[in-house]
Formats: structure tokens, C-alpha cells, sequence
């Protein structure tokens, strides 16, 4: 195995954020920071990315039960019950909101033009209207922006077709009620499979009961499947992952948390790096830095890690040109 190194690009050079690093000499302020923690997963789904957050805030200083309040809030999957938990962690006056997610970002921007928030994974911050530019967001909102490429919506058709034998038709599962940012996937995606010569049939999924007709249509239709990620996909990615077994269907998923639950192949940024430095954000406004002035950053490198467990099962073998590639085999 080895480990893609991971940088961030940040798209503000002022002198006065660029030359302060991310580590401090001084103790936190003594005052008990309270800060609300508001997934639209589940505690389980994100439990290692979590753990990473908590571990590096408490790297840097602050200890929940000394001088860290917590607030932990989840919407299990359901975009639909954040705009409540947003609204509810506004008026109790917290210190700074954290969050995942475009349709997160955007209920915690509608609850509170005050209050700090620190997102990992925004699809489109700018185009979503959450921020002014990625330099200088502008306003109470900032964080990681994991906005999909065109290159990475190549990456994963080439990777499927490099990994299934005579592949001619992409089943792609996604909820459409998820965001912008996915709708903008789906639209980039056309052109990405008529380059490589591949069929998309498009299987919408906007609640759980209906993963597994989803799949059972897919074995149908084609001979892999794509699955993209929003708050109902990665919930229930356990039951995912099992569906694609059952149905013999080999399937790229767009996030990493997927390999935790037996995905074939993933590839994107590794999340648990977004989440430790998203602490670091927090860190800074808890200690006196304004939103408006960090910078949104992303990531310019990103993991492909395989499962040669699941891989068997679905009689496949991965090709010498992904296995070279993979950054994590999982055996």
C-alpha cells in the first residue's frame, strides 16, 4: 500500500493568512467555546471522520469538558430535517456552526448570517451562492470545497471500464433531490461517457426503500454502476454495497467512506484530511479570524483505493494498470 500525499490549494496569497501556520504557541482563550457539530449523516456513516475532526481540535488546544462545548446534531440521511437542526443550533447562539455538504452549507447560510460556518465537502460554494469567491468568501461561511471536475467524472468512467470487461452501460444511481452541485455531476457526465464510448442510464433514488429495485434495475440495464454520493447514498452505504454484491454488479463510488463497507473501487479526496482541516479552521475563528477572510480551499490530489476482496466475488480481476495506480489495496 502506499499513501497519495494530499495538498490543498489555497486561492488567497495575503501575506497576513499565508504566513500563519496552523499551530499556536498559546493556550486557547480560557472562555468555554461552544461549538455545534451538525452532520446530514449518521454517527455511524462518518465515524472516522469525525474522530479525526475531534482529534485535531483537541491537538490544538481544546478539550471538550474544559474550554469546548459540544453540540453534536444528525440528520440520518434526511436533507429534508436540516433546515430544523440549522435553525434550532442558530438560536441557541453557538460559537461557530460545522457542517458537511452543500445542502448543509446552504440551511446553515439561511439560518444565520452571523454566527461562523465551517464546511467540508461543498460542491459549488460560489455557485451555489454561498460565497462571494473562493479567495475571499465574503461573508460567515467557509471551509473545504470539493467541487467535481470534469477530469474526475472522466477519472471514474475510465476506471469502470478499465475494470469491467466489454463495459458498454453505466447505471448511475443518485438521489436528484440532493443539490446543484449533483445535478451539475449528472449534466458533466454525458459528455465524459460519450468520450469513452459508454451508455448512461440514469436511476433516480429518493429514499432508502427504494435502493433495491434501483439495483435490480441496473443489473438490467447495464454491466456497472456508478453510485454518487449525497446524504441518502452514503447513510445507507452498508446496504449499497450489499445490493451491489447481490446483484453481481461492480460499482464506482465517488467518495472513499464506500471501501469501508466493501465498495469495489473509490476515488476522490481523501475526506478524514478535509476533516482535520476543517479543526484547523475552527481553531483560527475560535481565536479571533473572520470567515470572510479564509480562504475556501481544495483539494488537488486524490486516493483510488480497490478491493480485491470484492473484486473476487464479482469474478473480477483488477488489471495491472489500476492495481499500479491504487493507493490502498484492500485484500
Amino acid at each position: 500500500m502506499r499513501r497519495a500525499s494530499y495538498s490543498i490549494v489555497v486561492f488567497c496569497i495575503a501575506a497576513a493568512f499565508a504566513l500563519t501556520p496552523f499551530t499556536h504557541a498559546a493556550d486557547p482563550p480560557q472562555r468555554a467555546a461552544r461549538v455545534a457539530f451538525v452532520d446530514p449523516y449518521s454517527a455511524s456513516s462518518t465515524s472516522r471522520e469525525t474522530s479525526a475532526f475531534w482529534t485535531r481540535l483537541q491537538e490544538l488546544g481544546w478539550i471538550q469538558g474544559q474550554n469546548l462545548i459540544v453540540e453534536t446534531h444528525w440528520a440520518e440521511g434526511r436533507i429534508d430535517r436540516l433546515p430544523e437542526l440549522m435553525a434550532g443550533v442558530a438560536a441557541s447562539k453557538v460559537d461557530v456552526i460545522v457542517t458537511r455538504g452543500t445542502p448543509a452549507a446552504t440551511a446553515a447560510k439561511d439560518a444565520t448570517s452571523t454566527i461562523p460556518i465551517v464546511v467540508t465537502a461543498m460542491g459549488d460554494p460560489v455557485g451555489a451562492g454561498l460565497a462571494e469567491s473562493l479567495a475571499r468568501p465574503g461573508g460567515n461561511l467557509t471551509g473545504m470545497s470539493l467541487e467535481v471536475t470534469s477530469d474526475r467524472i472522466g477519472k471514474w468512467l475510465e476506471l469502470l471500464q478499465e475494470a469491467v470487461p466489454h463495459l458498454s452501460t453505466v447505471a448511475v444511481i443518485s438521489n436528484p433531490d440532493s443539490s446543484v452541485w449533483l445535478s451539475k455531476i449528472v449534466k458533466n457526465l454525458a459528455p465524459a461517457a460519450r468520450t469513452r464510448r459508454l451508455r448512461l442510464r440514469f436511476i433516480d433514488v429518493r429514499e432508502v426503500d427504494a435502493l433495491s429495485d434501483a439495483f435490480k434495475q441496473a443489473r438490467r440495464q447495464a454491466q456497472a454502476a456508478l453510485v454518487l454520493a449525497d446524504p441518502l447514498t452514503v447513510t445507507h452505504r452498508q446496504e449499497i454495497t450489499e445490493l451491489a454484491a447481490r446483484n453481481r454488479l461492480p460499482a464506482m463510488y465517488t467518495i472513499l467512506e464506500f471501501m469501508h463497507a466493501g465498495g469495489l473501487m473509490a476515488y476522490n479526496a481523501d475526506s478524514m484530511l478535509l476533516y482535520r482541516r476543517a479543526a484547523e479552521y475552527v481553531d483560527k475563528i475560535l481565536r479571533g479570524a473572520k470567515p470572510a477572510d479564509l480562504p475556501i480551499e481544495q483539494p488537488t490530489q486524490f486516493k483510488l483505493i480497490v478491493n480485491l476482496k470484492t473484486a473476487r466475488a464479482l469474478g473480477l480481476t483488477f488489471p495491472e494498470s489500476i492495481l499500479l495506480r491504487a493507493d490502498e489495496v484492500i485484500r
